[in-house]
């Protein structure tokens, strides 16, 4: 894993995920970053129902992809990105309201491939946390294009 400071890290996944139109359209923000794991939140929004007024899935799974990739970036070397090749994700329960927070976390680094995992809870307005996604991904490190 390259070696960072803690500033260095959080700047480093910041400034990607600033450059994330998707995740600045949909209203998410970066909470946390440590080495081998991200912490996004997405408040409710029109921006982010389904038909019924509850979180999207696509919502959730981009969330989840996002936390899992940065948590990968964090063991990348600097002049890398990370793209996922693959996820598999379980939609546990429907929320609407409050925010969801996806936490994603580093499972191994290898020169070829990563692979990361994204713990979705839901928050609502009294803080209280129920889980309603995981995910697993598979990730590959690519050479910076800007």
């Amino acid at each position: 894993m390259p070696t960072f400071s803690q500033d260095e890290l959080y700047k480093r996944i910041e400034t990607s995920f600033l450059r994330q139109g998707m995740m600045q359209n949909l209203g998410a923000t970066l909470l946390r970053v440590e080495p081998g794991l991200c912490e996004v939140s997405l408040p409710h929004s029109e921006r982010v129902t389904q038909q019924q007024g509850s979180f999207h899935g696509g919502a959730m799974g981009a969330l989840a992809d996002i936390a899992g990739g940065y948590a990968a970036l964090t063991a990348a070397p600097p002049e890398m990105e990370v793209t996922t090749v693959e996820y598999k994700i379980n939609f546990l329960a429907s929320f609407a309201g409050g925010e969801l927070r996806a936490t994603g976390q580093l499972v191994k680094a290898g020169k070829r491939i990563i692979v990361a995992t994204a713990e979705v809870v839901h928050v609502d307005a009294d803080g209280k946390q129920t889980i309603c996604a995981v995910m697993q991904q598979t990730l590959v490190p690519v050479p910076k294009t800007y």
